[in-house]
């Protein structure tokens, strides 16, 4: 999708001033919401330990802490949180070392808001380690700054990695446009004040006020991003 876009920082007639944009990053913009599901599966398996398939609706999208909480609960396993969230970082970090596909439309739309200077920053509830290895693919200078989960108090679905970005970024997060792929970092985002585009990678999102549901970022463009501002 192209399109002529206006100046930022100009009432259009779209609506006000778009200020930033701030995308989450598995699910989103790379395909890896599987990734980490393989990497449960797989952990767990080590452990002596089978995971029903329904639990992956419940720990899509949430910060590790929580994730890895709610499975040694469910199975019983005899580890610990922190020793979980070792173990499952390094299956991801294995698995993104293969491969690391982008999702439909991300290329574009990031190259998009480069060439706009669009101020732009990519807030994820992975953690530093995992964030970093995937910048190296998909640019780092695609981001004026980057928000980790374990580098806030509270990540997702509390509103902290939003209003941090926000702020960091000199912007209303009432002008920040949010693209999510789950429910909990929608419900961050929301929380945080900002317009929300959900691309619904693992579970549905209903569209609600606010919010916005596409199928893929691939009819998601600098036009369609200002559009949400007057919504």
């Amino acid at each position: 999708m192209t399109s002529t876009v206006p100046a930022l920082g100009t009432r259009t007639a779209e609506g006000s001033a778009l200020q930033a944009v701030l995308l989450d990053m598995d699910g989103t913009l790379v395909d890896t919401e599987g990734f980490w599901w393989d990497a449960e599966v797989e952990v767990f398996a080590a452990l002596g330990h089978a995971l029903d398939e329904s639990w992956k609706d419940v720990v899509v999208g949430g910060p590790m802490t929580r994730s890895a909480g709610f499975l040694i609960e469910a199975t019983g396993a005899d580890i610990t949180v922190p020793e979980l969230t070792v173990l499952l970082n390094d299956g991801f970090e294995d698995r993104i070392g293969r491969a690391l596909p982008l999702m439909p439309g991300a290329a574009r739309l990031l190259a998009e808001l480069a060439v706009h200077e669009v101020p732009t920053a990519l807030v994820s509830a992975s953690h530093r380690r995992i964030i970093d290895r995937v910048l190296n693919s998909i640019g780092a200078h695609h981001f004026q700054l980057t928000v980790a989960g374990d580098e806030v108090p509270r990540t997702k679905p509390h509103p902290d990695p939003y209003l941090l970005a926000a702020s960091r970024l000199g912007a209303d997060p009432a002008r920040c446009a949010v693209i999510e792929d789950t429910a909990t970092g929608v419900a961050a985002a929301e929380a945080a004040g900002c317009r929300v585009v959900a691309v619904p990678s693992v579970a549905p999102i209903a569209p609600a006020a606010g919010r916005t549901v596409v199928s893929s970022l691939e009819h998601v463009d600098l036009r369609f991003l200002h559009g949400l501002m007057g919504a």
